[in-house]
């Protein structure tokens, strides 16, 4: 008997396919005219053909690209750009937390000094070109919850590393007169007259085998190019006031921050400040010295 509609063979091919198509997902693959694979075509199982309004063409997963991988992280065209959070020139305590997680990465050594400058600039063009992000040097939302997922929270001396951190309440013997008023716990030094702050300074100490003494001095001699018979090494700007301790630049501080120590002296790090401090001071000032 004469087989209707689609015929005995076209049955049974139709039945070949429902099963492919039930066992991979309803697709196919299927191949153009040049011979080459092209992406999986859905199909109607009823009828054999594409659903009708579908595109037959080109039909990748959402979220990947044409050659099936994940998108680059370049925002697409007419895409907001990452906001800038800080770039060159820019200062304050957000700038130093930057950095001190730049050199947890290990991206940055120097500072943190709080100063948004070219070595910062470089340090995080180089972090986000490591990342396959825009190389620009100033830091946008991106690249800061990148380097926050990659760091920690830095601890105060962590972010006051090179100095620079506020300086403690003023002892109750220096708000009189003209003093040098020395805080170890925040490594400060303010110079003062009649109670009123004039400037403060980033100071380091001596070790705990050399340490500076404590107490209520007075300034009994100034040398301005003073090298150290002891140890042989330069002591600019000093100012004496226990025996062979002084108040004095420190090329060392300057390059290595906290990470040294003096042999007692109360060393400065700010050639400018100190220099400026040195033309004002004069012998007899009181210098106190406290925790």
């Amino acid at each position: 008997m004469r087989m209707t509609g689609m015929g005995r063979r076209g049955r049974v091919v139709a039945a070949a396919l429902g099963a492919v198509l039930v066992a991979g997902g309803c697709t196919v693959q299927g191949t153009g005219p040049d011979g080459k694979g092209h992406a999986p075509v859905r199909i109607d199982v009823t009828t054999g053909a594409p659903p009708k309004n579908t595109p037959s063409g080109d039909r990748r997963p959402s979220g990947t690209s044409a050659r099936g991988r994940e998108p680059s992280s370049a925002p697409a065209a007419g895409a907001k750009a990452a906001r800038v959070l800080w770039e060159r020139g820019d200062t304050g305590r957000d700038v130093r937390e930057l950095q001190a997680r730049l050199r947890q990465v290990e991206w940055l050594v120097d500072g943190p000094t709080g100063t948004y400058d070219d070595l910062t600039e470089r340090a995080v063009s180089g972090f986000q070109g490591k990342r396959g992000l825009p190389r620009t040097g100033r830091t946008d939302s991106v690249t800061w919850r990148r380097l926050l997922g990659m760091s920690h929270e830095p601890g105060k001396w962590d972010l006051y590393l090179m100095g620079g951190q506020p300086a403690a309440a003023p002892d109750p013997r220096c708000t009189s007169g003209r003093v040098l008023c020395v805080s170890k716990s925040s490594r400060t030094l303010r110079w003062m007259i009649d109670g009123r702050t004039v400037s403060t300074m980033s100071v380091r100490f001596g070790s705990r085998y050399t340490p500076t003494r404590e107490g209520v001095f007075q300034v009994y001699w100034k040398s301005r190019h003073h090298v150290s018979t002891l140890y042989d090494s330069a002591m600019p700007y000093a100012m004496f006031f226990s025996g062979g301790q002084a108040v004095h630049y420190s090329h060392d501080f300057a390059a290595r921050g906290y990470a040294g120590a003096s042999h007692g002296c109360v060393n400065v790090r700010d050639e400018a400040a100190i220099a400026d401090l040195y033309a004002q001071v004069k012998t007899g000032d009181k210098v106190v010295v406290y925790r």
